[in-house]
């Protein structure tokens, strides 16, 4: 099977590298803002043919065009989490890049197109009881992130009443961690300054007793792919472990102890902490962890036969202590994190918060 892979040096991306290229029955095209220097870690050299694209661009068209001609299926998981103080480049990269990339669809005439939707596309929950796929995806007003993937989802919702011949495929997981995706997750959430090791000292979790939220690990996500993409499945899909990550289970994986602020209090130093720069997380991010719904994956189960090989804690205790070691891959997404690096680039791009893209 021949795939293309947009954003194909992310966090769910190296993992799915990785189950495609472990066998010779894929043909598989990654398509990137910025070219790895190696291969990703466990792929072997040769395996995947690489191109630069950049999905904020009507420039990439042409690209876009050449990689997906004759592929029998396109995975698109290219989104963008930084600089969080620049919505106008976050949505031109997650809603124009979705749309550039159901263009170059649709004229390579690609028989399935597999899109990375997120938990963050669903409505505001009414309950703790978790939902299947027909939940609203309206999205979290207060959050950027999800008001794009609920635009993205629109795009879909369009493309498909246009009567394409083509299987049209939504994968929401929940949040997603593997180890190697802990640098990235230190760069985006403890400010540069700060060592690694900061994760070992924190002694309380100042935090709403009430937040509750679904996570899976990254292999556990490129399982439900692939076999999504040798089915050809379409619809929309859910995929989450067990047990959802409440504060208090949070607190435990930590060490810390668990302290009930109300979530008004959390998010309005969070809110002043963003706008001075100090930290690069905005508060859409926290309203989501309160407001989005749990996940029901039996539709995954029933008709994918996916199960998850890794529990919700332990997905959580994997990634903290891969931000103990500053894990990493040879992506530049994923690149190792120090603060000398972070150092360089703060003195030379400012902070990531609001600099711009190279």
């Amino acid at each position: 099977m021949r795939i293309a892979i947009t954003g194909a040096t992310g966090n769910v991306a190296t993992a799915l590298l990785r189950r495609l290229t472990s066998t010779d029955e894929h043909d598989v095209v990654g398509l990137a803002r910025r070219m790895p220097e190696q291969q990703p870690q466990a792929v072997a050299p040769g395996t995947v043919r690489w191109l630069a694209a950049d999905l904020t661009d009507d420039a990439c068209l042409p690209t876009l065009r050449e990689a997906f001609t004759g592929a029998d299926a396109v995975v698109h998981l290219a989104w963008g989490f930084q600089p969080s103080h620049d919505e106008r480049y976050l949505h031109e990269l997650g809603v124009g890049g979705t749309r550039r990339v159901l263009d170059a669809v649709t004229a390579a005439e690609v028989p399935h197109l597999v899109h990375m939707s997120s938990v963050g596309a669903y409505s505001p929950k009414k309950d703790d009881r978790p939902v299947d796929e027909t939940w609203p995806t309206g999205g979290v007003p207060s959050s950027q992130y999800s008001r794009h993937k609920a635009a993205a989802e629109r795009l879909l919702d369009a493309h498909e009443a246009q009567g394409h011949d083509r299987v049209v495929t939504r994968m929401r997981p929940g949040i997603i961690g593997q180890r190697s995706a802990a640098s990235s997750l230190l760069r985006y959430g403890i400010p540069t300054l700060v060592p690694a090791k900061v994760v070992d000292l924190v002694p309380v979790l100042p935090m709403d007793r009430r937040l509750s939220i679904p996570m899976v690990h990254a292999d556990d996500v490129a399982d439900a792919f692939e076999r999504v993409l040798v089915r050809r499945s379409g619809g929309a899909f859910n995929l989450a472990a067990e047990p959802p990550m409440t504060t208090q289970r949070i607190a435990e994986t930590l060490g810390a102890r668990p302290v009930h602020v109300p979530s008004p209090v959390v998010r309005a130093v969070m809110s002043a902490a963003w706008h001075a720069r100090l930290q690069q997380v905005d508060t859409g991010w926290l309203d989501m962890g309160f407001a989005l719904p749990l996940l029901d994956s039996t539709r995954a189960r029933r008709e994918l036969e996916w199960s998850p090989t890794v529990d919700a804690v332990s997905v959580l205790r994997e990634v903290l202590t891969g931000m103990r070691e500053t894990a990493s891959d040879r992506t530049p997404p994923l690149r190792r994190r120090t603060v000398v690096d972070g150092v360089r680039a703060l003195a030379s791009r400012g902070p990531v918060g609001r600099r711009s893209r190279p």
